[in-house]
């Protein structure tokens, strides 16, 4: 691919230089997020995935919304209710916001049901069904009651709601069903309610010949109700969940951060409703009940017409259909580790690798530990845990490494939301072990992913460094499109020692030899960055810049990206998710391209590219890869780091094999017009995508003496490029 890929995406238009700044000029965050989430919606509804697959994009779409509701709509209402005008950078007031989000929130529900609706009749058509009582014969009668009196009697608690029997708490994503009760001889009537536990599928699957299942909920009316409401009679049934307020506050004068977040946790459970679902079946009389019950107000009820917690439905992709599943896909381990007998050491000692996930293994990060653990020669290990699994072998490492006597400082960031309560589990098993363990600050989270080695070599003592863009989580990295890179670097191991003595320490590094970090480092050396290219651009030389992120929030770094555009400096950005940046927009942005890639495989990464008057993809340019996307709560609440890529074969992997394909994908890219709307590439059947690409293509950086005689790459030396 030539250089000019960015002058090619869009026209050098001269304008007059427009007045910043101006609320126009921004795109409101929440609203961006809906943007995205109807992204994720639209691939389960792209006919080029397997069914099944399309079923799991509805549930991601579905969860992804419970989480926007339960932080950033339950913090705008406190906003509001506070009284707080202050407005964001596109000049809307949270009252103005909250009314702006309920409306699009209100249009994706809608499509996410009809979505729903379509998908079940494909299911049915290729024979996994979601039956009803009409569907069932005499043999699942009995089976359902057989299971019920087995599986589920001992688990469920039917609740009467009396005089003597007040309505129960309801946790946060609460799923219950609501029944109107008569007992026919006394006449007697009641409301009953039967909550749907937490760890039993909400869909069960039938017996016999076929897919066949029946939701929790129809099951209990089926085969439960004499057992759960004897001598009553059902007159009106439903079912309605609940979602909670989920932020935790911290408190700044806090003394033990460990025994504050068990605490919070608890209050987690118990936050304010903020918002009410129930199934259309429920009459009113029951939702007014319920309502009343809560003390919901009638603006947070909401009745859909269709399935009450689409997140659930991923428990319906069934490993007895292959056919509807994407390929399944085996990452390649890196060749070059494998040159050296599997000693990572030795092999980052001889060159910096990148790793480049899912398409290569994450094994090589556990492997890396795992040696470290083991050689007697390594004395120290430091690492941060931001997320990471269940049973983690990230930790597994550590701990042993602890058990052995080499010095091992962890630190496990708390406030990872929704994984507070795994850390805590994990800070305690490390400490067990005899783990330094340290919580980072009450203030900031410490969301930068790096791993520590200091190993005592021939030579002297030597330390090897892992920088990466995504969490040391064995699961997600199979899905999650991030980076991992490794050095022995020296001065990129020094920074990394006073990164991790400020987390520990809590005084800032008066300087770092490479390493950027925040809070505030970030920003400042991005927007150095910025200026320098625009500098570039305005003696008429040839500037560009490429950036990969999540988001794209921060009013400083939209500002110079601004600047840089009128100036000339052509920008084309890959934001998977929120992006306040208006493109396009003559006399301030006609020169920004932004587009988002949402396919098989989440885009993690951060990966930001410098012309530095040389054009992109070139040798000479400047390359960094980074943890932090470009939102304020990354560049000032967060502990993030900026990580420059020297090292010619691993420079040459990010920039022309990784960011370039990000680039050139159109088959599952879109494109942001300046109003936030995207627009889907038009793609034909067999168009690029950077996701198949990289399946078929072993990287660059790690292929050791696999690079031999390889068809695919020049032997002359020049930098390879995608056609």
């Amino acid at each position: 691919m030539s250089g000019g890929l960015t002058e090619n995406i869009v026209a050098l238009v001269d304008e007059p230089e427009v007045e910043l700044p101006s609320s126009a000029n921004y795109i409101d965050r929440e609203l961006s997020w809906l943007a995205f989430n109807e992204r994720v919606l639209d691939e389960a509804r792209n006919p080029r995935h397997p069914l099944l697959e399309r079923v799991r994009f509805l549930s991601i779409s579905d969860s992804n919304l419970d989480e926007f509701f339960m932080v950033r709509v339950a913090g705008l209402r406190h906003l509001a209710a506070a009284g707080i005008s202050v407005s964001g950078p596109d000049g809307l007031a949270p009252e103005q916001e909250l009314t702006a989000v309920e409306e699009h929130a209100a249009t994706l529900v809608a499509r996410q049901q009809q979505c729903w609706i379509d998908l079940e009749a494909l299911l049915r058509a290729e024979g996994i069904v979601l039956c009803g009582r009409d569907d069932l014969g005499p043999e699942d009668l009995r089976w359902l009651k057989g299971y019920f009196t087995d599986q589920l009697l001992p688990v469920l608690t039917p609740i009467a709601v009396d005089p003597a029997h007040p309505f129960p708490f309801v946790p946060n994503r609460g799923f219950v069903v609501i029944l109107e009760l008569r007992r026919p001889k006394k006449g007697t009537e009641l409301n009953g309610l039967v909550f749907v536990p937490e760890r039993v599928p909400r869909f069960l699957r039938l017996p016999g010949e076929g897919i066949r299942f029946i939701r929790f909920e129809e099951a209990i009316l089926v085969s439960g109700l004499e057992e759960l409401f004897p001598g009553f009679e059902v007159v009106g049934q439903g079912a309605f969940r609940i979602l909670r307020d989920s932020d935790i506050e911290i408190e700044e004068e806090a003394h033990d951060l460990m025994l504050m977040f068990e605490s919070a946790l608890k209050r987690r459970r118990r936050g304010e409703i903020i918002r009410l679902s129930f199934a259309a079946e429920t009459s009113p009389g029951l939702q007014d009940f319920v309502a009343r019950e809560l003390g919901v107000a009638r603006d947070d009820v909401h009745t859909l017409k269709g399935l009450l917690g689409l997140a659930d439905v991923r428990q319906l992709i069934v490993g007895d259909r292959p056919d509807l599943l994407f390929a399944p896909y085996t990452p390649r381990f890196p060749e070059r580790i494998r040159d050296f007998g599997g000693d990572c050491f030795a092999a980052i000692r001889q060159k910096d690798i990148v790793v480049h996930h899912p398409y290569e293994s994450f094994d090589v990060v556990v492997q890396f530990l795992r040696q470290a653990a083991e050689d007697p020669a390594v004395i120290a290990i430091k690492q941060t845990l931001y997320r990471t699994s269940e049973d983690s072998p990230i930790v597994a490492a550590l701990v042993q490494a602890a058990e052995a006597g080499k010095s091992v400082t962890a630190l496990v960031e708390l406030k990872a939301r929704f994984d507070e309560e795994r850390n805590i589990g994990w800070a305690r098993r490390l400490e067990r072990a005899g783990a330094q363990v340290v919580y980072g600050f009450v203030d900031l989270k410490t969301h930068a992913k790096v791993s520590l080695v200091a190993r005592r070599e021939s030579d002297g003592m030597r330390s090897y460094v892992h920088f990466g863009t995504g969490n040391y989580h064995p699961i997600t990295a199979k899905i999650y499109t991030d980076i991992s890179f490794f050095t022995s670097d020296p001065a990129l191991c020094r920074d990394a020692a006073r990164l991790f003595n400020f987390i520990t320490g809590s005084a800032r590094p008066p300087s770092l030899e490479k390493l950027h970090i925040s809070p505030g480092g970030i920003r400042d050396a991005l927007l150095e960055l910025i200026e320098a290219e625009t500098a570039i651009a305005l003696t008429g030389a040839h500037a560009a810049i490429w950036a990969k992120m999540n988001s794209l929030v921060d009013r400083q770094l939209i500002d110079a990206l601004y600047r840089a555009s009128q100036a000339g400096v052509a920008i084309t950005l890959v934001v998977r998710g929120i992006c306040c940046l208006r493109p396009g927009v003559p006399g301030l942005s006609e020169k920004i391209v932004v587009k988002s890639v949402v396919g098989r495989f989440l885009e993690h990464a951060r990966i930001v590219c410098f012309g530095a008057g040389h054009g992109l993809p070139s040798p000479k340019a400047k390359v960094f890869i980074s943890s932090a996307d470009w939102m304020p709560r990354n560049l000032d609440g967060r502990v993030e780091t900026l990580v420059p890529i020297e090292n010619p074969t691993v420079h040459e992997q990010i920039l022309d094999q990784i960011m370039t394909a990000n680039l050139q994908d159109e088959a599952q890219s879109w494109i942001m017009r300046p109003d936030g709307r995207f627009d889907r590439v038009a793609a034909a059947e067999g168009a690029f995508s950077a996701h198949a690409y990289f399946m078929t293509n072993p990287s660059l950086s790690g292929r050791g003496s696999a690079l031999k005689g390889s068809a695919g790459t020049k032997k002359s030396g020049k930098r390879s490029r995608i056609d």
